[in-house]
């Protein structure tokens, strides 16, 4: 995949609108969390450089407001501070991975009922209190190392929830899952993803190249 440099047609975005990143580790990336201008060193401030390089003219607000480590149900425990008060424009969600990951590392599962259960409640708080669109992304796991095969027993109904929440909630769908296990047949799981979940810089950038185009900007 190479990127398009032409200006997209029909950008998401206007003037002072405020688009929130929200999710786990591969959201969060090292953010400084006392500075809410940081944006960590992963997709999100790949996702706001390009915005800034392709659309100058533009001011858009960029947030990032990812932890690692989170579930579904951190996001819930959180979602009013750091979603519905920062009134955003849009909402970019990437979470998942850790829901499917403690069932193998802590013997504590989440259930693809509770899983959608809560998801569907900050989904509906969005809804209700802001006129935010919304981008669900799949979560997403690559083969390597080998031990992640066994993952997708866990992870596949959590995809196709996600996918049915982006089609209940009428927003916007990126099947991450599938591009980075697409591109993966060109080089090796490893050189996306340092572990099968947390991306290299190449795996950082395909997102934000999937991002820009979902959104019509490239």
């Amino acid at each position: 995949m190479i990127i398009n440099y032409s200006i997209g047609d029909g950008i998401m975005f206007e003037n002072n609108d405020v688009v929130l990143f929200q999710g786990d580790s591969v959201t969060d990336c090292e953010r400084i969390r006392e500075d809410e201008n940081n944006l960590g060193s992963g997709y999100p401030v790949l996702v706001a450089s390009w915005f800034a390089a392709l659309y100058p003219e533009k001011t858009v607000k960029f947030i990032n407001k990812g932890i690692s480590g989170n579930r579904v149900c951190d996001l819930k425990t959180r979602w009013k501070e750091e979603c519905i008060q920062l009134k955003p424009t849009f909402v970019s969600i990437l979470v998942g991975i850790n829901d499917c990951w403690r069932r193998y590392d802590s013997n504590d599962p989440t259930s693809p009922d509770a899983f959608e259960k809560t998801y569907r409640e900050i989904l509906t708080q969005v809804k209700e209190n802001t006129e935010a669109r919304i981008l669900l992304c799949e979560p997403f796991v690559l083969p390597y190392p080998e031990d992640r095969k066994q993952w997708r027993e866990d992870l596949d109904p959590k995809i196709h929830i996600v996918r049915a929440l982006a089609r209940e909630f009428n927003a916007l769908l990126l099947p991450l899952d599938g591009v980075l296990n697409s591109v993966s047949v060109q080089k090796t799981p490893g050189f996306w993803t340092a572990d099968g979940v947390h991306p290299t810089m190449a795996g950082h950038a395909i997102i934000a190249q999937e991002w820009l185009r979902k959104t019509k900007c490239i």
